[in-house]
């Protein structure tokens, strides 16, 4: 007999959709279709395009872009590296002329080191940031990379998440910032965050897909394909971040979408970042049916249910970040026991490729519709 479940449209916190400044990567209408094709209808994007979202015009000129999308809601972080950019956010929020961005607006979003897009806070803009969100209440999510440990080792290895990620629960715990961690990747910093939850500060975290499915066992077939900041840990980090997702210590699951084209990742200098949108349902379900989906590794089953998806997918984020998404707006109908194999040409993101190629799932989206409310 058939196993049908329905979970709301879920959402996925943190992606990148590369428009406007890198549309032969993507674009709002192919990743939109990649995160629908995944059951995601409701997404965080993030600022490092070009220009960036370091501004209310840029912020602006992503609303209208938006707009031809009607079937994902698209929400936008608003970028900071300079006093420059505290300006421009103080005026979204304080502007009448901006009145009507603020509800597209998600939050804050800081690189604590250079990533995709050298969206790097400059230090002495830090402290005001945590600052002035903490007082107007707008959660600020955090790439934890400490810059002065990726510079003695460009592997951007373990210690260098773990003291940033204590720097920055240092300037929440000064400030009372919600705080959130973008990508959560090693247990060093699964730990910090559990121990700022317990001394009853607002952080929160995530983790992405790649990091809970794929570790360094998977770089040697995967080359720049498996690259990302942070990258792939070993074995004993994957275990402890599923470990914080079955405790609640992590609140989201989410994919940091980041598409870049065969070529480019090809290429001398490759770029960081993997697509996911479209894979992360699918990935889960798997586990949802007791199965690992690794090809090539099994690993102790966690005992994930259905309904952690919906928590960690959509219930979580959408409380976070103020999303105010109802439940019953979008279902995603998904047959349990639906079997099929992961390809690259078979999804919707314009990059045309996946680092889970050939991984067999279980657990299969077979209808998205949306209720009249």
């Amino acid at each position: 007999m058939t196993n049908i479940q329905t979970l709301p449209g879920l959402i996925d916190c943190h992606v990148h959709f590369r428009e406007p400044g890198f549309e032969h990567k993507g674009t709002m209408v192919s990743e939109s279709a990649s995160a629908r094709s995944g059951g995601v209808m409701s997404v965080c994007e993030m600022p490092n395009t070009n220009p960036p979202t370091t501004t209310c015009v840029a912020l602006k000129d992503k609303v209208a872009r938006s707009a031809q999308i009607r079937d994902t809601d698209i929400r936008f972080f608003f970028g900071m590296t300079s006093d420059e950019h505290l300006e421009e956010f103080l005026a979204l929020w304080k502007e009448a002329a901006y009145e009507s961005l603020q509800s597209r607006c998600a939050g804050v979003k800081v690189y604590l080191d250079h990533s995709t897009g050298n969206q790097k806070i400059d230090v002495a803009v830090i402290k005001d940031v945590f600052r002035i969100c903490a007082a107007m209440n707008v959660p600020l999510v955090a790439h934890c990379e400490d810059p002065l440990v990726n510079a003695r080792d460009p592997r951007r290895p373990p210690e260098s998440e773990e003291r940033s990620v204590h720097d920055a629960i240092t300037m929440a715990r000064m400030y009372g910032t919600h705080l959130h961690i973008a990508h959560l990747s090693t247990e060093q910093g699964l730990r910090l965050v559990q121990q700022a939850k317990k001394d009853g500060l607002t952080v929160t975290c995530e983790a992405a897909p790649h990091h809970l499915f794929l570790s360094m066992e998977d770089e040697e077939i995967l080359g720049a394909f498996g690259k990302m900041n942070p990258p792939l840990r070993t074995l004993d980090h994957q275990e402890a971040l599923w470990g914080g997702i079955l405790d609640g210590t992590i609140d989201c699951i989410a994919t940091d979408h980041a598409p870049h084209t065969v070529e480019e990742k090809k290429s001398d200098h490759p770029p960081s970042g993997v697509p996911g949108v479209e894979t992360m349902l699918p990935l889960l379900l798997t586990v949802v049916n007791g199965k690992w989906p690794h090809p090539l590794r099994k690993i102790r089953n966690p005992e994930f249910k259905i309904r952690n998806i919906e928590r960690l997918c959509f219930e979580n984020p959408n409380k976070i970040f103020g999303l105010e998404k109802k439940k019953d707006e979008w279902q995603v109908k998904v047959d349990l026991d639906q079997e099929w194999v992961i390809h690259g040409k078979d999804l919707h993101s314009k990059c045309g490729w996946t680092p889970f190629e050939g991984w067999g799932v279980q657990g299969k989206i077979i209808e998205v519709s949306k209720n009249s409310l």
